[in-house]
């Protein structure tokens, strides 16, 4: 499974530090229900509510990627959830930091204007609820701390999941960058492996053209004068200088072809 494909499926579950911080929250929730002796009467309600509503919120986490209007539903429910147990006893303000906990929730697993929108309805939620239980002042003073929560946690998850998946980018791109480096590799040997095949063809076919013509042609010139040393012996001289022409002209050939096969020196 490649980078990108994990990262996708990986990307609307948070991190242990994310873990560790939302489950504190949630146990302060639970701490602060059980140690008001007011809720004694709703205790089972508030229990078993924040009960499913964990349950709930952890297997949104652990499961699969799951369709957008499923989790649309998912939260409504909980937004429905929540509602209900502020209903319970309206004073208990502390229910308001589930609100919280389903903005982080939002955060990770819509993008673009969705997410946000669901952040928007949770903080409308907040202040509404408890203006409505609790009188608009009040309501709102209790609110503002929560709010600003919702706000602030969203903005940070939604940063952190963006870096997350630039960094994902940019291994892949690092990857291909690294493969593309080793093909050009691969194709620079080949080049140097063809041109020095074809500069051996080269080589080979100026030989055979020049050289090895010379030499015959020498091997010939030798010949005719060993035939003239007996019929015409006037000649012999004339031939003899060709041949010392050719066998020169030869030589340098050679020199040179040598010298191209020389690896260059460095100055």
């Amino acid at each position: 499974m490649s980078e990108p494909e994990m990262t996708s499926k990986s990307s609307h579950r948070p991190g242990w530090i994310a873990w560790v911080a939302i489950y504190l929250v949630f146990a302060a929730l639970v701490v602060r229900t059980l140690s008001i002796s007011e809720n004694r009467p709703v205790m089972p309600q508030y229990l078993w509510g924040e009960l499913v509503f964990l349950l709930l919120f952890t297997a949104v986490f652990l499961a699969p990627r799951l369709p957008d209007w499923l989790m649309h539903l998912y939260l409504a429910l909980q937004s429905v959830l929540v509602l209900w147990l502020q209903s319970l006893r309206p004073e208990f303000d502390f229910l308001v930091l589930l609100y919280l906990l389903l903005s982080i929730q939002a955060a990770l697993v819509f993008k673009g204007r969705v997410r946000w929108l669901w952040v928007g309805i949770f903080v409308v939620l907040t202040a509404g609820s408890l203006m409505y239980y609790l009188g608009a002042a009040r309501g709102l003073s209790l609110a503002l701390t929560t709010m600003a929560g919702e706000i602030v946690v969203a903005a940070y998850v939604i940063v952190n999941r963006d870096i997350q998946a630039a960094r994902a980018r940019s291994q892949v791109l690092l990857g291909e960058l690294n493969e593309t480096h080793q093909r050009l590799e691969k194709y620079a040997g080949q080049v140097e492996d063809l041109a020095a095949m074809q500069e051996r063809n080269r080589l080979a076919r100026e030989l055979h053209d020049s050289v090895s013509q010379l030499i015959f042609s020498i091997t010939l010139t030798a010949r005719s004068a060993q035939l003239m040393l007996d019929l015409k012996p006037e000649r012999l001289k004339e031939q003899l200088e060709r041949l010392q022409a050719m066998s020169a002209d030869a030589l340098s050939q050679l020199r040179s072809l040598i010298n191209e096969l020389r690896p260059p020196q460095n100055t």
